[in-house]
């Protein structure tokens, strides 16, 4: 983490004293905050005396920009609002200025909105799917284009366009946006970004040829027969954005902070920030994610694997596409061994320290349908499990347990009625399919109709539709929800 010499407002006294006491009501708003005048001045000003903390910050610090409001549903579709919306989640591209935390970009980028002020790695691929369906290949290109360049100075893609999260990445998905843009413009339009992509998949498995089975490194794990892989975040700390309520954890967790920390932080690489589904049986001090092979991210670099051997065979590289084909096979023999649960028709994620499969029912069982991975048995297995445990009136619940996290029941989310949908009518569960897309729309547009707002996650079970849970209030834009929105339709035209 930089020191606090160079942001005041990630590190140092200053820093610990603002989040310690709440002055902010989401911890999020000090670290996006950009630094006035001198840091060094700063500093000097903030031990010298006795002063209001909440103006200090303000006379000292510009900011963040207050989120976008909702539209008028009595004068607009929703389709309508969520194509105007567009207007203010596209960003230009940023150049950084003196003590900022956002990541410069080199091109044109899409937020999510709400307190969300900048790039997000997976939520980008789930816009990319609604962009394309108004024709916004200029921009979907351009997505692209600072994918390929956050790899090139990190050796990944970043969970978020912000200095703070360069030590964790998320669910790996760079391989869609890049397919999503050849199938409209053709291989030529992406190939300059392949070397990007295998570095990419080079940073997943870093480690993969040293570990033995019952070892980890990294995000590779071995297990008897091959290497899996697991979320991880490199840095073993509180996350700055959300430093009061990781401190808070460790103080009533019985654990060393630093294992905590890191499994804390390796759940927002997964994207799913928080839920159950990490925990070993307890709440958040029990959560154990570094702990877990997840299915979904195995199904995504499946995903990947036969999405790099299917650029080397284009490109006349028969061995390296076999290569990467049987990487492939061998990280689907081995999610059947060890996620598969053929008595329970469904998968699981992996205890790999204890050598047996999680407990938690979660919607991450539909990943392998998205990515092709599961055979035609195992998805009407999960196909069934999904219409009678987890359909909603508002679509798929995202697990089983009420917990009070937000990737948690009753809550559904943008991300996972698509990855589900799509999964499903690609092994021929058309009828499902179209249900569960049916009810998700009907319930963004209720919600749309009544509120003027497109939400980032929603109460699949009844009740206002709102979604429920999680460390910061709910927000509203929303990047991912707009482009499922726009995408589920065209797929059954």
């Amino acid at each position: 983490m930089p020191s606090h010499a160079s942001y005041p407002q990630l590190d140092g006294p200053l820093f610990e004293m603002v989040q310690q006491e709440g002055v902010f009501p989401d911890s999020k708003t000090l670290v996006d905050c950009v630094p006035a005048t001198d840091p060094d001045v700063i500093d000097d000003r903030f031990r010298r005396g006795d002063f209001d903390l909440e103006r200090f910050v303000r006379n000292h610090f510009v900011l963040p920009e207050d989120p976008v409001t909702g539209g008028d549903p009595t004068t607009v579709s929703m389709e309508w609002y969520i194509d105007e919306l567009w207007d203010h989640l596209i960003r230009d591209p940023v150049q950084t200025r003196a003590g900022e935390t956002i990541l410069e970009l080199p091109h044109r980028s899409v937020i999510p909105g709400g307190r969300f002020r900048e790039i997000y790695y997976w939520d980008s691929y789930f816009a990319a799917e609604g962009l394309a369906v108004t024709g916004r290949f200029d921009l979907i290109a351009e997505l692209a284009a600072n994918f390929a360049s956050l790899i090139e100075r990190f050796g990944f893609v970043p969970n978020g366009g912000r200095i703070y999260y360069t030590s964790r990445s998320n669910p790996p998905l760079f391989h869609r946006v890049l397919d999503l843009l050849a199938h409209r413009r053709g291989p030529e339009a992406v190939v300059e970004h392949l070397p990007a992509l295998e570095r990419e998949y080079d940073f997943w498995m870093d480690g993969a040829a040293e570990v033995g089975a019952g070892d980890a490194h990294r995000r590779v794990v071995g297990v008897e027969g091959g290497v899996l892989n697991r979320y991880w975040d490199d840095d073993p700390s509180p996350r700055v954005e959300s430093y009061r309520e990781d401190v808070e954890l460790a103080a009533v967790a019985d654990r060393e902070p630093e294992e905590l920390y890191r499994d804390v932080r390796a759940a927002c690489e997964s994207g799913w920030d928080f839920s159950s589904r990490w925990f070993a049986g307890g709440g958040m001090e029990t959560i154990r994610t570094t702990g877990l092979v997840p299915v979904d991210l195995n199904a995504f670099l499946y995903g990947m694997e036969y999405s790099l051997a299917g650029w080397h065979e284009r490109a006349g590289d028969a061995d390296r596409a076999e290569e990467y084909r049987e990487r492939a096979m061998e990280r689907r023999a081995l999610v059947d061994r060890y996620c598969w649960d053929a008595e329970a028709g469904f998968y699981f994620d992996h205890a790999w320290a204890e050598g047996e499969q999680s407990d938690a029912w979660t919607l991450a069982a539909a990943v392998p349908l998205f990515t092709g991975m599961a055979s035609a048995e195992q998805a009407a297995e999960v196909a069934e499990i999904l219409e009678d445990r987890f359909l909603r009136p508002g679509g798929l619940v995202t697990t089983l347990t009420e917990s009070g996290e937000q990737w948690d029941a009753p809550n559904g989310w943008a991300p996972l009625q698509w990855m589900a949908v799509v999964g499903l009518a690609g092994y021929g569960h058309e009828e499902l399919a179209t249900r569960i897309a049916g009810r998700w729309l009907d319930l963004n547009r209720a919600v749309f109709d009544r509120t003027g707002q497109m939400l980032e996650k929603y109460d699949v079970t009844g009740g206002t539709g709102e979604g429920l849970g999680g460390e910061y209030p709910l927000q509203y834009g929303f990047g991912w929800t707009n482009g499922v929105a726009l995408a589920l339709p065209r797929l059954f035209y």
